[in-house]
């Protein structure tokens, strides 16, 4: 498959990496809102203007999204579906059926497919928590995420005015997870799963006060969490905070028998050196899936609980069957 990334920040590097190491994929260019000039790839890569994609309509099978989800993504996809096969990583999961309605039009409206939300969450972990469902239907799930930077919460507190580079860590609290393990069932506060962590370089001069109240009122980022805000120097940032790891669980309890005599237990676990890297690697993944069925004929808006594990690996089925089934 023939692929394009729009925008390259921390994700798209992620993509060009995993699109380098698949067998499967070509890498049409990189395509950027700044001048090109600007953007440094490895030698080889095209890069072109945002401005230029009209004229790779018939060149580019999907095309991946590596914007933010708190400004760039819900003006983005709908308007690139209109011309590509899309593939976004949108993660405010309040929101998701907002963004999923106004794709859908576009995406049917032009007749591509664009598939939202893929990444770990939503995406890999949404898939556990349906599974777990799914087999146990009285199963209550608990999902928590880090102890790691999270792209999107740091990407909104980059945009508040004053702030040059911010880290944010969300932070699951131990006392929660262990009390889910036991199978104790417990009701938890979205406060009493987890608590935000922001580290941020301010501007000189800039009202310190007013950046940690925004922050801390910030609606479906954190004004549900108790969160900490700790301005540092550009110094400390980059020594301190310059990677990107990630992780958490989806946990899953249930029972069966007729007097629901038995308890049971599903986990699902990630630990991840690298966020960037590991959603990008999800995104191929899914691009993967997209071009085979829009192949099939197959358009609209599309999340990961409407993709065929099949269609996400570029082994043929009699290989999967033989070795993974």
């Amino acid at each position: 498959m023939n692929i394009a990334i729009y925008g390259y920040g921390n994700l798209g590097k992620g993509v060009y990496a995993a699109a380098k190491n698949a067998k499967d994929a070509s890498i049409v260019g990189i395509f950027t809102r700044r001048s090109p000039e600007s953007v440094k790839v490895p030698e080889g890569v095209a890069v072109y203007s945002a401005n230029d994609l009209p004229a790779f309509r018939d060149k580019i099978d999907v095309l991946l999204v590596c914007g933010g989800s708190a400004t760039d993504l819900p003006v983005l996809t709908p308007a690139l579906a209109e011309d590509f096969n899309v593939v976004d990583s949108f993660d405010t999961h309040a929101k998701i059926p907002e963004h999923f309605d106004n794709v859908n039009k576009a995406a049917v409206k032009s007749g591509h497919i664009a598939l939202i939300s893929a990444g770990w969450d939503p995406g890999l972990f949404s898939l556990a928590r349906v599974y777990a469902s799914a087999v146990l239907p009285d199963c209550k799930d608990y999902t928590f995420w880090g102890r790691g930077i999270s792209q999107g919460h740091s990407d909104a507190i980059r945009r508040i005015e004053g702030v040059l580079d911010a880290r944010q860590y969300t932070v699951p609290i131990e006392e929660a997870m262990q009390a889910v393990k036991e199978g104790k069932e417990p009701t938890l506060s979205t406060r009493e799963k987890h608590k935000r962590e922001c580290y941020v370089v301010a501007e000189e001069g800039a009202d310190l006060d007013r950046i940690e109240k925004e922050i801390k009122t910030m609606p479906n980022y954190f004004a549900d969490y108790d969160t900490t805000v700790t301005f540092i120097s550009a110094e400390e940032l980059k020594k301190n905070h310059a990677g990107m790891p990630h992780g958490g669980s989806v946990l899953c309890t249930g029972k069966t028998g007729l007097n629901g005599e038995n308890q049971h237990f599903i986990g699902y676990t990630l630990a991840l050196d690298s966020n960037p890297e590991f959603t990008a690697s999800v995104l191929l993944a899914y691009a993967r899936a997209v071009n085979k069925m829009y192949k099939r004929g197959i358009t609209g808006a599309k999340t990961v609980l409407d993709i065929a594990p099949s269609d996400l690996s570029p082994l043929s089925e009699e290989e999967l069957r033989a070795h993974y089934l």
